[in-house]
């Protein structure tokens, strides 16, 4: 009997407008994912997203902000790989992958290794050289102490036996500005927000994180670094979750609105403009994800000792 009143409550839900916290500053990949769902919620959610950058301790406090928020559908955030690295780390005021609960994925990428297009690097093996006749002198700029281009550095160095200085920032817009700017030598960073740089020529990309090359004709004939010899091979992903006492038919509808807003035709042309191929999974699909990637990262940091390494500065 007391069905009625909350299903009519939710035929209207939304009502208002939907915050969605994005935890790294503007710029960055994951803000442009997030932003290219702004532009066309309205159409699918009969309400606009509200976004806000709340950037600092590598995601930590937006995802803190999302996991404490009111659980009522009104507060939704960007996630990330980060997320899951964070998590592992245990020095956080939640662990996310049980205190959040993914609505979907939207897409997932590999990490470029950039250098200023001036620098004598051509290839991996002239930088790692270079990096082992200079130990120390090379900077290696970060989206802050955790992050994921933080754990692929240290990997990095780690992997072949340099000694590089980590250097973090708020979030990947800051990291590729300093790149620019000489301040830091090296980056690792999406694909998207590398792209301009490289075809105008300031940026040259040595190594991909990813499985395959990418199809893009600006990156098609950079190599991965499997096929250089190292096994890096993590790729960063991007979706939307809530917090996880969120009723669940409440829940049901976000999920089934983003995927609504995922598979519309603008949103994978948008996605595909700024060079994010869609690779939608449903909430279900996510959560297994976020499992998996778990314990795989957990493997590979713990065998290096970057897990200690890494809990030691975010101390």
């Amino acid at each position: 009997m007391q069905s009625t009143p909350v299903t009519t409550t939710l035929s209207k839900f939304p009502e208002k407008p939907i915050t969605t916290i994005v935890p790294f500053g503007a710029g960055g990949g994951l803000d442009l994912t997030t932003r290219s769902l702004e532009k066309i919620a309205l159409n699918h959610l009969g309400q606009p997203l509200i976004i806000i950058n709340k950037p600092g301790s590598a995601g930590a406090l937006g995802w803190n902000e999302l996991a404490g928020a009111s659980p009522d559908g009104y507060t939704i955030g960007a996630t990330s790989s980060e997320m899951v690295l964070l998590s592992l780390y245990g020095s956080g005021k939640y662990n996310y992958l049980t205190a959040l609960t993914p609505l979907a994925q939207v897409t997932s990428l590999p990490m470029l290794l950039a250098v200023q297009a001036d620098k004598p690097w051509r290839t991996l093996n002239d930088l790692i050289d270079y990096a082992k006749q200079h130990p120390g002198e090379l900077k290696f700029g970060n989206a802050g102490v955790g992050s994921f281009a933080h754990v692929l550095g240290e990997m990095f160095s780690y992997d072949t036996g340099i000694n590089t200085v980590q250097v973090p920032f708020s979030g990947g817009g800051e990291m590729t500005t300093a790149l620019l700017g000489g301040h830091v030598q090296l980056i690792f960073v999406n694909p998207v927000s590398i792209k301009e740089h490289v075809k105008n020529g300031t940026v040259r990309i040595l190594a991909l994180t990813g499985e395959h090359r990418l199809n893009d004709s600006v990156f098609v004939q950079v190599p991965t670094f499997k096929e250089q010899g190292f096994d890096i091979t993590l790729t960063n992903w991007h979706g939307v979750a809530v917090p996880k006492e969120l009723p669940m038919d409440v829940k049901n509808k976000l999920e089934e609105k983003f995927k609504t807003i995922i598979m519309d035709p603008e949103f994978t042309k948008n996605m595909s403009n700024i060079g994010m191929p869609v690779e939608y999974l449903g909430s279900q699909d996510a959560q297994s994800k976020w499992q998996a990637d778990s314990q795989k990262l957990q493997k590979t940091l713990q065998e290096s000792g970057i897990l200690e390494q890494i809990k030691a500065q975010r101390k």
